[in-house]
Order: C-alpha cells, then sequence, then structure tokens
C-alpha cells in the first residue's frame, strides 16, 4: 500500500514538472503582454521598461530557469494584471471552483447510487428503463448546450435564476445543474451495471433465501462489492468537473479558477496561468491519491 502510494506521488510530480514546462513556453507564444497593457502609442522605452518590470526581456531559458528557482522557493510571481502574488489570485479564484464541484460531486454521487440501486433491482421495469433514457440523454449532452438552453429557459423565458452572478443560493442552482447533469448520467450507468452484476451473485441469493429485506440486500449486501468501478469513475468524473468547470464558469460569470484562466489567457497574465495550471493538476493529483487509498479500503486484496 505504502509503495503504490508513493509511486504514484513520485509520478504525479513527473507529470506537474512536465506540465509546468509545456505551459510556460505555451503561453509565451500567446503574445507580448506590453502590446495589451501600455498605450498604442506607447513608445519603445516605455516597452522595454514594462518588459523588464517583469522579466520578459530575458532569453525564454532564462526566464524559465528563473521561474522555476523562484516556484521552488514558494513564489509564484506577481499578477500582471491585478499586481497581487499570483498564487493568491489563483487560491481565491479556485475556492469558488472547490465549492461548485464539491457541491455538485456530493450531489451526483448519493442520486447516482439510490437511483441506480433502485433502478437494478428491477431490471427491464418502467421505473428501469425510464431511469436508463434519462440518464444516456444526460451523457451525451454537451455542457455548454445545456447551459445555454437553460440560461434562455429557465433566466429569460421563465425568470425563476439569475443569469450569472453568485450573490445568493439562486445563482448557484443552473451552474450546479448544468455541471450535474453529464457526470449523473455516466455515473448512474456504472452504478445499475455493476449492481446489476452484484445481484446475480450467490451471496445475495443466499440472502434472498434467508428472507433478507429488500433495502439490505440494496443497500448493505450489494452495494459495498458494487462500488469498486463506481469509484474510479466518480473520481474521474470529479477530475473532469475542474476542467468541465472553465465552460460553466465562462457562460455563468462564475469566479472560478477556470474563468480566471481563460481571463489570463486572454491577457496574456502568465504568472496567473502557471499558478491556475500548477493549482489544478495537484488538486487532480491529489483527488486519484484518495481514490487509490479507498479502493485499498474497500477491496483489502489491492493492500497488498
Amino acid at each position: 500500500m505504502g509503495k503504490k502510494i508513493f509511486t504514484r506521488i513520485v509520478a504525479s510530480f513527473f507529470s506537474l514538472i512536465t506540465l509546468i514546462v509545456i505551459v510556460f513556453f505555451l503561453s509565451r507564444l500567446t503574445g507580448d503582454p506590453a502590446a495589451l497593457f501600455l498605450p498604442i502609442d506607447a513608445s519603445q522605452e516605455m516597452l522595454d521598461k514594462f518588459r523588464e518590470l517583469h522579466g520578459l526581456n530575458d532569453p525564454l531559458i532564462e526566464q524559465f530557469a528563473r521561474y522555476v528557482r523562484d516556484v521552488m522557493q514558494l513564489d509564484f510571481g506577481e499578477s500582471i494584471r491585478k499586481a497581487r502574488p499570483a498564487i493568491d489570485v489563483v487560491l481565491e479564484a479556485f475556492t469558488w471552483t472547490l465549492q461548485l464541484a464539491l457541491i455538485t460531486i456530493i450531489l451526483v454521487t448519493v442520486a447516482a447510487i439510490v437511483i441506480g440501486s433502485l433502478a437494478a433491482f428491477r431490471p427491464g421495469g418502467v421505473f428501469d428503463r425510464l431511469v436508463s433514457l434519462l440518464s444516456l440523454i444526460g451523457a451525451s449532452a454537451p455542457d455548454f448546450w445545456i447551459a445555454i438552453v437553460g440560461i434562455v429557459v429557465f433566466s429569460v423565458t421563465l425568470g425563476w435564476v439569475p443569469t450569472s452572478g453568485t450573490g445568493t443560493i439562486w445563482h448557484w442552482i443552473l451552474p450546479i445543474a448544468v455541471l450535474f447533469i453529464r457526470p449523473f448520467g455516466l455515473i448512474l450507468q456504472v452504478v445499475r451495471g455493476s449492481m446489476l452484476t452484484a445481484f446475480g451473485s450467490a451471496y445475495v441469493k443466499t440472502a434472498r433465501a434467508k428472507g433478507v429485506g429488500n433495502r439490505s440486500i440494496i443497500f448493505v449486501h450489494t452495494l459495498r462489492n458494487a462500488m469498486l468501478p463506481v469509484i474510479t469513475v466518480i473520481g474521474d468524473q470529479a477530475a473532469a468537473m475542474l476542467n468541465g468547470a472553465v465552460i460553466v464558469e465562462t457562460i455563468f460569470g462564475f469566479p472560478g479558477v477556470g474563468k480566471l484562466m481563460i481571463d489570463s489567457i486572454l491577457q496574456r497574465d502568465f504568472n496567473v496561468i502557471l499558478a491556475a495550471i500548477m493549482v489544478t493538476a495537484l488538486a487532480i493529483f491529489i483527488m486519484n491519491l484518495l481514490i487509490d487509498i479507498i479502493y485499498s479500503l474497500l477491496d483489502p486484496r489491492l493492500r497488498t
């Protein structure tokens, strides 16, 4: 178990280094920040002073070496746009994204496990077929399309919820609903399939022969043994939410790290781009590590 966790940490470290290298050099291809932040008629002297102030006059290799050295000292540089430490800007935005993703994945997990288990208990019934149809539609629908339709129907036409912002609980309903639909459909299908397999096992037939109630069969005898593939999908979808939040946050004007990354790319705020990528990548690596640990807790065979 310990060796597996150590291997995962080492692999994640090298993946993070590779990601930093790629993003660092690709971000520089977006252009010169001085052209955006200074007036069109700025003199060459002003342009040179701006680039010198932000370390942009040095060769790229030298800039990268300096950035790596600073990051090793936990210095992620300063945001050009906000004149604040880049990591502070990112962590402030990441808090919003984390809240949105956490609320959504909890709702998705609970709903998918309960509904998927009940649907698998009587396969082929009306409820099972209806749930399967809706989950397939939800899993196939793209987030941006759901978001636009949701705004047109529930915000513009009906006026039930705001189109953007975070001021009240009503502002959160549409972003959560949009993020909810796709992972709910995917996780529900996995729960249903895994539970169907578990219901056909010998220990479930024995429990039924002993007169064990349906609720105990579903949520005590069967669910734990059916959870391994479900946990994998939940982890994948939780990580996807951090990435998929870019679309949702941009459409709904949600002040999360996804929207921050888009704004920073457009405004060539290099330090914020890199800090945002690093924080998001670390969150995904930690999530994958937790999934491995949960796997081992559920299946003792994996501990060795």
